[in-house]
């Protein structure tokens, strides 16, 4: 039995920077190889956990010193101190750590991994239709996420050169936007080189993360009372309305918590947990109340608590080691990006579009043009618009606490459908959890003026694109089944046609009837090859498909066969490599003498209003706009030929 691994760009690089060729095969919490385990560990460090990583650069100065301040007094110090703390402790090591990890569909994570691990269980056709909904929403909101994120990370670091020398604050914008261009240009280079800092980098971060937390709360260890829960009791007592207002805020310390869940795949449930029980979570603890610590001793340091921390000989140096864990964690933002287009790609939310492979050796190192550079405006437009990571704070948090909810939400289906818990308990414990979703979600709805509605309108765009591109989909299915025959009906009526030598290969989408295009050939060539595959490639709902399962093959007679080709959500389909592996089933095929041929849909606005004027037209673009099925199938162009179908949807 074979099982295929794949990583994302920055996952295969930070492989590499760890010391391994190539990640170990998982099977739930058990490692094939022991000594792989703190390669591992490094890695995942280095990828997961650098976004939640570089958010004490910015959480503590954006609660106190925001759009809504709070005074920084000792008490609310204390309570807001606690308030991080069981955040992070509920959100992400409860939520995200002990339960939905483990969640697995078959290794993998993400959103769109346990909506296809729902929807596979969900016999109800109405929980299904709700389920899919909820997942495609998170994917489309974890596209506006990944705008903010590297925006808000580089710019937080680089404004600590407005603490070296006030008189460089005209530079900060301009070496932010300098850093992210070079970021995003890179990326068509693959991400090896940046990758083998990532483990090491990110090491040193946290590591000097966790020496400055401990410097000061040396100073003021009574700062470690805040560790108390009745103290973030206390605070939400006595402040309601401001304890809501700063849960808008409070967030900021557990953005990045999901991608824990996101690359449970790559690294495995054993690694992610050991790295963050065991370094990342105590470094960010111990970091935090090292603020709150400073806060405590001088109130005016909150104009930037993390930047004073440090002595002041160690500032250049801190803001350099900054702005590097701050590109690694937007690094992997951009990669998690590429992987979530090319899976909504194959799961049939996105028209096809051009995903290069940029290296030899890892499979899953992937650039895709149209979402680096979709990213990288709408980056640069963030920076250039909102002007410093205060406002930018305004936007972000919508994007992360929905996608929080709807992992919520979907955790509650997996845990009566998959583990078969008792009805009442998996309420009990998810209604728990949601009501902690609900609350930091409401809080970060209000900042909707003040910079808010970014996420909002990005994910709006993103979930309408990703829903109208399936259900049009669906209705060229519909319409091209209406255009065929029984395949029965067809092999017993061309008795009579020429037949040529050779292999004809026509892809087709549905597994039965005659293919358009095979109807069109024959009525204006009036022949037909010796053999005909017709071939249907499927997306599994797993993430892999198992070499063994990839390849169906039937013969129906007269030279005519069907053979079906599964892929994983997480693999990029190879037509002829699949075809040369029929031979297991006695059937050869030589590239010089087969001929493939594509049908190429000109889709027509229909005045039936089966869809909606402008989402019709908006569908029609998409699919004039969409990647040949030569180039997305890797067939060779010069073996290739398309036959035209007007389809009225």
């Amino acid at each position: 039995m074979v099982l295929c691994t794949a990583k994302s760009p920055g996952q295969a690089a930070a492989a590499q920077a760890a010391g391994s060729k190539a990640f170990p095969v998982f099977e739930g919490d058990h490692l094939s190889s022991k000594q792989a385990l703190p390669a591992l560990t490094v890695a995942a460090i280095g990828v997961v956990f650098g976004d939640i990583g570089t958010s004490p650069l910015y959480a503590l100065k954006e609660i106190f010193n925001g759009h809504h301040p709070i005074e920084v007094s000792p008490a609310n110090i204390l309570g807001i101190l606690s308030l991080i703390f069981w955040s992070i402790m509920v959100l992400v090591t409860l939520k995200y750590v002990a339960i939905i990890m483990r969640a697995d569909n078959r290794g993998e994570g993400g959103s769109l991994a346990l909506l296809s691990l729902v929807t596979e269980r969900a016999a109800n056709p109405r929980v299904s239709w709700a389920v899919t909904l909820l997942g495609i929403f998170a994917a489309a909101l974890f596209f506006g996420d990944s705008m903010i994120t590297p925006a808000i990370s580089v710019l937080s670091a680089v404004e600590g050169l407005e603490i070296i020398a006030p008189t460089l604050k005209p530079y900060v914008i301009p070496l932010t936007v300098a850093i992210l261009t070079v970021l995003f240009f890179i990326q068509k280079r693959g991400t090896g080189a940046v990758g083998l800092f990532f483990g090491p980098v990110m090491v040193l971060w946290f590591g000097v993360l966790a020496v400055l937390g401990v410097m000061e709360i040396a100073h003021n260890p009574r700062v470690l009372a805040a560790l108390n829960p009745a103290y973030a009791g206390g605070f939400v007592a006595d402040h309601p309305g401001l304890a809501f207002l700063a849960l808008g805020s409070v967030v900021l310390a557990v953005t990045g918590g999901e991608a824990l869940y996101t690359d449970m795949g790559h690294f495995g449930r054993f690694p992610i947990r050991l790295a963050w029980f065991g370094f990342v979570m105590p470094a960010l603890v111990l970091n935090y109340f090292g603020q709150g610590a400073l806060l405590l001793k001088e109130p005016g340091a909150i104009s930037s608590p993390f930047y004073h921390l440090g002595p002041d000989w160690a500032l250049i140096p801190m803001v350099v080691l900054s702005t590097l864990a701050t590109v690694i964690a937007s690094q992997a933002v951009i990669s998690g990006a590429f992987s979530v287009a090319r899976q909504s790609v194959q799961m049939g939310l996105l028209p096809r579009m051009t995903i290069i492979h940029t290296s030899g050796r890892e499979q899953g190192q992937i650039y895709v043009p149209f979402t680096n550079w979709t990213l990288y405006l709408a980056v640069i437009a963030l920076v250039v618009g909102f002007q410093s990571s205060s406002n930018l704070a305004a936007a972000y948090g919508i994007a992360v606490t929905g996608t929080m909810l709807i992992d919520t939400i979907l955790i509650g289906f997996v845990m009566v459908l998959l583990w078969r818990w008792n009805i009442w308990l998996a309420v009990a414990v998810a209604g728990t959890l949601l009501c902690v979703d609900i609350a930091f979600f409401a809080a970060n709805i209000i900042k909707v003026p003040e910079g808010g509605w970014f996420p909002i309108v990005i994910g709006l765009v993103s979930f309408a694109t990703l829903t109208t591109w399936r259900r049009g989909r669906k209705l060229v299915a519909e319409e091209m089944a209406k255009q065929t025959i029984p395949m029965d009906a067809f092999i017993k009526s061309i008795d009579g046609v020429h037949r040529i030598f050779g292999t004809g290969v026509f892809l087709t989408s549905s597994k039965d009837g005659v293919p358009v295009a095979m109807l069109h050939n024959l009525k204006h060539n009036q022949v037909l090859h010796e053999r005909v595959v017709l071939v249907t490639v499927e997306t599994a709902n797993t993430p892999y498909v198992h070499e063994h399962d990839r390849i169906f093959l039937h013969r129906m007679g007269k030279g005519f066969m069907r053979v079906i080709i599964r892929y994983g959500f997480m693999e990029s389909p190879d037509v002829p490599s699949a075809l040369i592996h029929c031979r297991m089933f006695g059937e050869s095929f030589e590239m010089m003498e087969t001929t493939f041929f594509l049908s190429r849909e000109t889709i027509v606005p229909s005045l039936r209003r089966r869809m909606a004027p402008l989402r019709a037209r908006f569908f029609a673009l998409m699919s004039k706009n969409a990647t040949s099925a030569s180039d997305f199938f890797q067939i060779p162009t010069d073996r290739v030929v398309e036959l035209g179908t007007q389809l009225v949807i």
